[in-house]
């Protein structure tokens, strides 16, 4: 392994910003989301993936595991609202909902397969994947992490890669148990971004925002994280050419950053603000914008 000292480094792994970096206990919170009709996504996010409706309106709906109050997912219904295309939208490229433990994730493809439902998987070295698309066209993966002793580094990266998915042996380690839908202890593990320079995510949220550089050589793609996890939020071009999601598409509406205290809120806030980034206060929340029109909140751990 490489020790040199280089500028913006760390003797150890991955890449930190030269400025205000996020604090290694910042985990992310909820994404919330634009549908175009509340009751065809409820279907879906029930039965299919198998959450909970915490608390449900006329025109929206919070969203977690059975028998845990942690809110996950937020749908607001948008009557209007145009699917995303096939070739995708700048925006989101999926957000990912990780699981406690392989048998869990094995339980979760034995019943799609019971059910009918298309899947693509995935190994990634560091966690197993299982992708899908709701109804409006949003990305989504459901994963379980393998235990962070076992992830390989090159060089300064943590390893990742997509291979085959061993579907058979997960579902071997759900020794038979059935789904019964999201298990406690679930929870928003990464967002996945559409951007159309690499360079310019960078310099927002990594430069501004304060998350470590911790993949930087995956082509089209670059990985961030707090505290050496190996992503909180993913960036690519892999869909250059297309244009960015608009106000009347089901989107990304925002997804929450979660700072352990106020004042780490404040300071990712302001450095945001030193590197030209606008962010508005609301209540003891921060709400920024990045440059393709994506909006996150910094939210202080309650």
């Amino acid at each position: 392994m490489t020790t040199a000292q280089q500028p913006g480094t760390t003797t150890d792994r991955g890449i930190r910003p030269k400025d205000y970096r996020l604090p290694e206990a910042t985990r992310l919170g909820r994404v919330r989301l634009q549908v175009a009709d509340l009751g065809r996504s409820l279907l879906f996010y029930e039965k299919v993936l198998g959450f909970r409706a915490i608390r449900r309106d006329e025109s929206s709906a919070i969203l977690g595991p059975h028998g845990d109050d942690r809110e996950i997912v937020e749908l607001r219904q948008y009557a209007s609202a145009r699917p995303v295309p096939r070739r995708g939208l700048l925006g989101l490229y999926h957000f990912a909902i990780l699981l406690p433990d392989r048998a869990a994730l094995g339980r979760f493809i034995a019943h799609l397969a019971g059910i009918g439902a298309h899947a693509g998987m995935s190994d990634h070295a560091v966690s197993e994947a299982v992708y899908l698309t709701d109804p409006d066209g949003l990305g989504i993966e459901v994963y379980a992490d393998r235990p962070r002793d076992s992830w390989r580094y090159d060089e300064r990266q943590i390893f990742m890669t997509t291979g085959h998915l061993d579907a058979e042996d997960l579902v071997r380690a759900a020794r038979g148990e059935k789904w019964t839908g999201m298990p406690p202890g679930t929870v928003l593990g990464h967002v996945h971004l559409y951007v159309d320079d690499i360079a310019k995510a960078a310099a927002f949220y990594h430069d501004a925002l304060g998350f470590d550089k911790v993949v930087w050589s995956y082509p089209g793609a670059l990985f961030m994280s707090a505290g050496g996890y190996h992503h909180h939020l993913g960036t690519n071009t892999w869909a250059r050419g297309v244009p960015r999601a608009e106000d009347d598409h089901a989107r990304l509406l925002d997804w929450e950053i979660i700072v352990p205290a106020a004042d780490d809120a404040d300071r990712a806030a302001a450095s945001l603000e030193r590197a030209g980034y606008e962010a508005v206060r609301e209540g003891k929340t921060w709400r920024t914008v990045d440059p393709w029109g994506t909006a996150l909140r910094l939210v202080p751990r309650a």
